[in-house]
């Protein structure tokens, strides 16, 4: 009876707190409070949910099958945009709290929702080592479906909860991509059902230019409703050598030397100032010495970022065993170096053997709650991007992100880019090694301006041949966007599958400067 006295005055003394500061001042300054005390047990039974739909479904074998009666709902509710005479754009249903971006997608609330609420594994095949999915099953689900079985997939993005319609329709990333490619690279069928109601497939040799325009094109050219990606066999642990590097060109030298090296499984780089980083390279096996295995997605164990960091402190190299699992998700329990600005106190060995099995907080319940304080407070001094360069640009493009930004660490991850059809493409005929820097935290640039500071960044990657993953904020216009993007394809299958009516165009969904 005393502890539930005790934690009652706890809760009044709180509410009073807030009462005293006034809620917007709390969520604004003091989020971690109601971060730990709502949304990570939110968070928790989200999970629970949704690993235990997954357990039932992979224990009875009961995915439902993609009938005619299934795929019948969409062509309906189509039929349904059409009977209303085509007077609005159609979109998914689902909300936009519930996508990973943090941008808020507006658009939902004036264009017509489909609703497609595909999130199941329909059919792992081994003989020609494709898994067939649908569009809202997320990383974190299907490596723990295929990894018992011995499989998994070439290009497993890092954050748990992202889906293979957002990695297909926008773009997904790993360290194995210098060898895979991007997540788009690794698939080799998609399913849409298009403006006419019709249910299509497509791959590179039935239906190729649909099959070479979809990805990147955000849901404007149909809905996605399956996709077939390549497998690969799984090994039980990743073998991972780490590098402290001094010195921006010889980082860079490094960096690229290894991303050649088809011998590594994985590359990545993480920078720490413009001058430090640590270049880990990694190769799958299924040995290990066990006094070397370091099992870092356990809860109580640091946040991979501030691991790596210590061989950059201590100045020394080092090699580790993490399960493989592990390590494809290495980055998911700090949001790669996110969190630390949510709960500045996470990566505390306190906190994280205390209440680290409970870390993450769902990225889609921090966008529901935000509120429009916290919303315009990290658009003015937050920065969310990825930008894919050419490796030849790559000491170039770090000293601009250093100028016009100033966010540390960097992520580097290198990957190859083949000359596909489609939006994103080398300028040559070949293909061509490309690396993401990925910038995620709080600019330390003096006088910083959101708008100002991302458009010269932008400016900056067109000018290589680079382009801006769609996620974040962009700030192009229309003929800036179009000169980053190869939109030919795009376009001229709009113009044939009659897309203009039934979806908007994808700079009109994504950049700031059509959506405001």
């Amino acid at each position: 009876m005393s502890a539930v006295w005790s934690v009652g005055a706890g809760l009044l003394l709180l509410l009073l707190w807030v009462r005293h500061r006034g809620l917007e001042a709390v969520l604004v300054h003091h989020r971690w409070v109601f971060v730990c005390l709502f949304l990570l047990p939110l968070s928790i039974l989200f999970d629970i949910y949704y690993q235990l739909r997954a357990w039932a479904v992979w224990r009875l074998h009961s995915a439902p099958p993609q009938d005619a009666c299934q795929l019948c709902f969409y062509f309906l509710q189509v039929r349904e945009w059409k009977d209303e005479g085509s007077k609005r754009y159609m979109c998914t249903g689902r909300p936009g709290w519930l996508t990973v971006s943090l941008r808020v997608g507006k658009y939902k609330k004036i264009h017509k929702n489909i609703m497609i609420n595909l999130m199941d594994v329909l059919e792992v095949d081994s003989e020609r080592q494709v898994v067939r999915v649908e569009p809202l099953v997320t990383m974190g689900q299907l490596t723990a479906h295929l990894n018992p079985m011995g499989w998994t997939i070439p290009v497993v993005p890092e954050l748990d909860d992202l889906t293979v319609g957002g990695l297909i329709m926008g773009t997904g990333i790993e360290s194995s991509s210098h060898i895979y490619g991007l997540f788009q690279h690794t698939c080799v069928a998609y399913e849409l059902v298009l403006a006419d109601g019709s249910l299509v497939r497509c791959s590179p040799t039935e239906n190729s230019d649909l099959f070479y325009a979809v990805p990147w094109s955000c849901g404007t050219l149909g809905f996605l409703v399956a996709a077939e990606i390549k497998m690969i066999p799984a090994r039980k642990y990743v073998k991972i050598h780490y590098q402290p590097v001094r010195g921006l060109q010889k980082i860079c030298e490094k960096f690229t030397e290894e991303s050649k090296k088809k011998e590594n499984s994985f590359v990545e780089g993480l920078m720490y100032s413009l001058e430090e980083a640590v270049i880990m390279t990694g190769v799958l096996t299924d040995e290990a010495e066990q006094s070397k295995v370091n099992k870092i997605g356990n809860y109580y164990k640091p946040w991979f970022f501030k691991h790596v960091e210590n061989y950059l402190k201590a100045d020394r190299t080092g090699t580790e065993y993490i399960p493989s699992r592990h390590y494809y998700h290495r980055h998911t329990r700090s949001i790669f170096w996110e969190l630390q600005d949510i709960i500045p106190f996470g990566n505390n060995p306190v906190f994280r053997y205390l209440f680290g099995w409970m870390v993450p907080p769902k990225i889609s319940l921090l966008k529901l709650t935000q509120g429009e304080a916290i919303r315009k407070l990290y658009e003015q001094h937050h920065v969310v991007q990825d930008m894919l360069v050419p490796m030849k640009s790559l000491e170039k493009s770090i000293q601009t992100f250093h100028v016009d930004l100033n966010v540390y660490p960097l992520w580097l991850c290198p990957f190859i880019l083949p000359n596909n059809p489609g939006m994103v493409h080398p300028k040559g005929d070949e293909a061509e090694l490309y690396v993401d820097i990925g910038a995620y935290g709080e600019p330390k640039r003096k006088q910083f301006e959101a708008r100002a500071s991302m458009r010269q960044m932008e400016k900056f990657v067109r000018s290589v041949h680079g382009f801006q993953m769609l996620y974040a904020d962009c700030y192009m216009t229309r003929e800036e966007f179009w000169d980053m993007f190869d939109g030919s394809l795009y376009h001229k299958l709009r113009e044939e599958m009659n897309c203009k009516d039934a979806f908007p165009e994808v700079y009109d969904k994504i950049c700031k400067a059509a959506r405001h």
